[in-house]
């Protein structure tokens, strides 16, 4: 447990630090849990739980901030939390290897959405009345449903339908896609939690320190540093993807 520790918190204050700057933190925290040899259903739990922690504090300082728009926050956040509770459903039901496998085919396509797409595009006009809370009810149950059933780039994801389909801005978008994040997590984390999938004592500590790494990351103005923050992720990406699909290849008797 000690070695499980000493690999995963550091890298947890990481991923958290890097996500409070340029987003794409569970790129790695998901990994990171599964390089430990965790059942890969107690890999998700134990991020879900770091996750949730994270997502809190974010939560709080755009609240903080007030450019939350609550009223659309709270329909996102609703139908969040009902995508990623049947999300989690579906994950805990499915085969570990074919899970695995799963993860190391959507993590590449989610994090060239975190690391190039252009989150400050804005494509429309403000959706006004009922199209409006349409839009953001499916926003949160489709990226709800994919938050429960794997995870890493959900708050990117929200953050590009908020801009490109609802028509908020950059800064309100990333407000909103906090708060219906936070949902997913929590219904996610609360599913895994019933079925016994939360290592506690090593997703405790993980999550301490990465409300260390949120807490620290937001307080830095560093927007000439996002830059790096990315190639920091990349190269920590390769790593542990090379790891998993070790894992993998191993695990089906190829090696």
């Amino acid at each position: 447990m000690t070695q499980m520790i000493l690999l995963v918190c550091p890298m947890i204050f990481l991923a958290s630090f890097i996500d409070s700057i340029a987003g794409g933190g569970g790129l790695i925290s998901l990994p990171v849990y599964m390089m430990t040899g965790l059942p890969i259903h107690t890999a998700f739990g134990c991020n879900k739980f770091s996750a949730s922690m994270g997502s809190i504090i974010s939560a709080v300082r755009y609240q903080k901030s007030g450019k939350i728009k609550w009223k659309p926050a709270t329909v996102s956040a609703v139908f969040s939390l009902c995508g990623a509770s049947i999300g989690a459903q579906i994950n805990l039901r499915l085969d570990p290897l074919f899970l695995k496998k799963l993860v190391l085919v959507i993590l590449p396509i989610a994090a060239v959405v975190v690391l190039f797409g252009n989150h400050h595009r804005q494509n429309m006009r403000l959706l006004e009345g009922r199209r409006l809370y349409l839009g953001c009810g499916m926003a949160g149950l489709l990226i709800g449903l994919y938050d429960g059933v794997i995870g890493p780039g959900t708050g990117t994801f929200m953050i590009l339908a908020y801009t490109s389909f609802i028509g908020y801005d950059y800064v309100t978008a990333s407000g909103n896609a906090k708060v219906a994040n936070l949902a997913s997590n929590l219904a996610s984390l609360i599913v895994y939690l019933l079925h016994g999938n939360v290592l506690f004592l090593l997703a405790v500590p993980a999550g301490i320190c990465g409300i260390l790494g949120g807490w620290i990351g937001s307080s830095l103005a560093i927007s000439k540093g996002t830059k790096f923050i990315k190639v920091i992720v990349v190269l920590v990406l390769i790593g542990v993807f090379g790891k998993l699909i070790w894992d993998v290849v191993s695990a089906a008797g190829v090696v």
